[in-house]
């Protein structure tokens, strides 16, 4: 008989739950959340262990087969931005210890998410012997280079990731460039740092007809060239260059293009955040009739506003990886995406979609022109996006390719289980205070 193994997935900040309608739900809730089923599937009993956000929350969650989500409880019980749980991941750390005393929980091995969760990850593997895997999903000197003072980090945050990069047994980047920030930024031995794409839900993502996906979101059967953005509205997502791109197409191109923005809480108010600014900037552009905002959506709906464009666009300054090309692509649609991070790695130029230079609305727009006025060249490259999909960013594939590497640190490995005197050590010093 098969002994089941028992993970202990740890994200702070970024559970599966926030999918339902989370104000930041974003990549790595996705990553949480398709990782976990999938490994499940595979026969291992997965906890994610995330902070308790809401009181109404339950402690233990029976997420899918073999996944449960685990709420902690650390600081206020209440949805706080992100940067402001790090003061509270000692409490964190003590919390997950002592649910594993108190129900007796067996884990195998620790896999951090983020870097909050890598300090919290590093010191249990030193109390429970564990061998422990991270994955950053995105890092402190990468988000510091691009956004300099608008950086929110805690300033220990590059320090702790130093740390964190030198105390678990392995890394997992997501793409090339992921592999090269670990070993140059910060010095990991590259025979530690494991290659393992993220990766899209082919079932949930697919095409479809495009006049069957306009009927589905209240869209005109008629042949306006349409572009979609779908994601989060945050400054670095720079949707705003895509506005600006679109005003070229209109007012100098005379390329009367649509643009559906889907992502964010639409309310009206132009001073609402990012959404209130890009409301603003279509206004000014003269662009408003042709911008239509849809807001927030469920996974479960976008792939019907994918399929109803003919081209997708993602050109954020910065992207760590980014999954929502993923989608675009499974989508059977072409998209053109900004060539920094991972974007290079997953959309390949000129087969699946295009490469624009960040920040630059006159490379954006000419490439638009180029797949709008051409459609059948963008059909093509969304034929060849699905097959590239279907063939390399699977979760499947990704659960298989992580399960190998963790059977890989299990080799020789033991089991442990926390004592009460470790649950009360591991809280004793708030983070700042290292060892």
């Amino acid at each position: 008989m098969t002994i089941q193994k028992r993970i202990a997935m740890v994200s702070e900040h970024a559970g599966p739950i926030a999918l339902l309608g989370g104000v930041d739900a974003g990549g790595q809730n996705v990553h949480l959340d398709e990782l976990s089923r999938n490994l499940g599937s595979l026969g291992y009993a997965v906890d994610i262990f995330t902070r308790r956000d809401d009181p109404k929350l339950p402690e233990v969650v029976d997420w899918a087969p073999g996944v449960r989500v685990i709420h902690v409880n650390a600081g206020p019980v209440q949805t706080i931005p992100k940067d402001d749980i790090w003061p509270h991941m000692a409490e964190f750390t003590g919390g997950m210890l002592t649910f594993m005393l108190r129900s007796g929980a067996r884990y195998d091995l620790l896999h951090g998410h983020f870097w909050m969760s890598g300090w919290a990850v590093a010191r249990l593997r030193q109390r429970l012997q564990l061998p422990a895997v991270q994955i950053f999903h995105a890092t402190g000197i990468t988000k510091r280079h691009h956004q300099g003072a608008a950086d929110t980090s805690p300033p220990e945050r590059i320090a702790v990731e130093r740390r964190i990069v030198n105390e678990v047994d392995c890394m997992i980047a997501q793409c090339p460039a992921e592999q090269h920030e670990l070993v140059i930024d910060y010095g990991a031995d590259p025979g530690r740092v494991m290659i393992i794409p993220s990766a899209v839900n082919t079932r949930r993502f697919r095409p479809i007809d495009r006049a069957a996906a306009r009927r589905a979101i209240g869209l005109p059967l008629d042949d306006i060239p349409t572009i979609v953005y779908v994601g989060r509205m945050l400054p670095r997502k720079d949707v705003r260059n895509l506005l600006y791109a679109a005003a070229e197409l209109i007012h100098a191109r005379a390329m009367p293009v649509r643009l559906l923005l889907v992502g964010g809480h639409v309310s009206g108010d132009p001073n609402a955040g990012e959404v209130g600014v890009l409301q603003a900037l279509a206004a000014e552009l003269r662009i408003s009739e042709h911008t239509i905002f849809f807001g927030q959506r469920q996974p479960d709906q976008l792939y019907r506003y994918y399929c109803a464009a003919d081209v997708a666009v993602s050109t954020p300054w910065y992207e760590s990886y980014g999954l929502t090309p993923l989608e675009a692509m499974a989508c059977g649609r072409p998209i053109i995406v900004s060539a920094v991070g991972g974007l290079t790695f997953t959309v390949q130029h000129g087969q699946t979609g295009l490469h624009v230079p960040p920040q630059a609305p006159q490379h954006l727009a000419a490439a638009l022109h180029d797949l709008l006025s051409r459609p059948d060249r963008g059909a093509e490259m969304g034929r060849k996006a699905r097959r590239r999909v279907e063939r390399e960013f699977t979760w499947a594939t990704t659960a298989h390719r992580t399960a190998a590497l963790y059977e890989s640190l299990l080799n020789g490995q033991t089991q442990a289980v926390a004592t009460a005197e470790q649950a009360r050590s591991v809280g004793e010093r708030a983070p700042w205070m290292g060892d």
